[in-house]
């Protein structure tokens, strides 16, 4: 591996592992693969620009031959895929465009990484697959898959088709499933980076239902350095789970959160929940363990250093909440009544 296609790589993950790569490896070069969507940044990759390693080409996953254009024209031997609709929220208002570029998107990569011969496909995919999860277990890799929303379920059909792949062609995929990643340049439909922006404006976080939902959240450079030791010590045509291996309640993440600030409690709102929102994800994470690799933050950590990023970043967000979000927050948000629990 020395040519990376990073797709989605002006995305938040994407973006978080061009800049891991080029620090880490001095031989490695990385072509950026973006189509730009709202959720697509170039600032995100603002410290990377004069790098002589680094390049970036505007285009769309569904775009066959501009795919097969890009991997000749730069040698390519590596594809790494973060490109993905990811909002659930926004997959439930419109689910064509998480079909569009999760599912077909995902076939459009295989297919060139199998007509060009490459080197390896890595496919990003999310604990969402696994659906909801009852307490007592904590997913492991050769569990059910049994996605809820359709996110969940275009992500899935990626993860189906690489491995397909697999068995089918020998193409050499592996695939890392991650919990809630939290960090730098996270587009503010997220929650964390949400809620921090909003309590940093001084408006109400709307909290989904009783907030008890649990979750995993991961600081974004562990996931990166996970996806790192996959690519050069796991096996083909293996899933890898990438998370703290910890859980939180989403009220727990939000007062850890408003702590960090200094923020009043006050600004908690709960509101009606959203459809078919899983109570519990909770993944084991013994398997990428045991090719050497540790999370470095907890899911406190994780959080407290988050909140702080933003807080020194406002040149970062400031312009995204000022643009397309505001009519997207308003949708989303506008007409969701708040309930009383407790």
């Amino acid at each position: 591996m020395k040519n990376f296609l990073i797709t989605g790589g002006a995305g938040f993950i994407g973006a978080n592992f061009v800049h891991h790569l080029l620090e880490k490896y001095p031989d490695y070069n990385v072509v950026v693969y973006d189509k730009l969507t709202y959720a697509g940044n170039l600032n995100n990759l603002v410290d990377a620009s004069d790098d002589p390693r680094y390049a970036f080409i505007r285009g769309d996953i569904c775009d066959a031959p501009t795919v097969e254009r890009v991997i000749q024209d730069n040698e390519i031997d590596t594809i790494v895929n973060f490109a993905a609709e990811t909002h659930v929220d926004r997959s439930i208002m419109d689910p064509d465009a998480f079909i569009q570029t999760d599912v077909y998107g995902t076939y459009v990569l295989l297919e060139a990484a199998r007509k060009f011969g490459l080197e390896r496909y890595h496919q990003i995919s999310t604990d969402e697959v696994y659906g909801h999860i009852p307490p007592g277990h904590s997913s492991v890799e050769t569990d059910p898959v049994a996605p809820r929303s359709p996110y969940a379920a275009s992500k899935t059909s990626g993860d189906l088709m690489a491995l397909a792949y697999w068995v089918t062609y020998k193409l050499p995929v592996t695939i890392t499933r991650g919990a809630n990643n939290i960090g730098p340049y996270q587009y503010p439909e997220k929650v964390v980076p949400l809620f921090v922006t909003n309590a940093l404006e001084g408006k109400r976080l709307p909290v989904y239902g009783d907030g008890r939902q649990m979750r995993d959240y991961q600081w974004v450079g562990d996931h990166c350095a996970g996806i790192d030791v996959v690519l050069h010590r796991g096996r083909l045509g293996e899933i890898y789970n990438v998370g703290t291996g910890q859980e939180l309640e989403n009220l727990k993440m939000v007062e850890i959160l408003l702590d960090e600030l200094g923020a009043s409690r006050d600004l908690i709102q709960h509101v009606e929940d959203r459809p078919g929102h899983d109570r519990r994800y909770s993944l084991n994470v013994d398997k990428l363990k045991a090719l050497g690799w540790e999370p470095e933050h907890d899911c406190e950590a994780a959080i407290r250093k988050t909140v702080r990023w933003y807080v020194a970043n406002e040149w970062w967000w400031r312009p995204i909440k000022e643009g397309e979000f505001r009519q997207y927050y308003e949708e989303m948000y506008g007409s969701r009544k708040e309930i009383a629990v407790g």
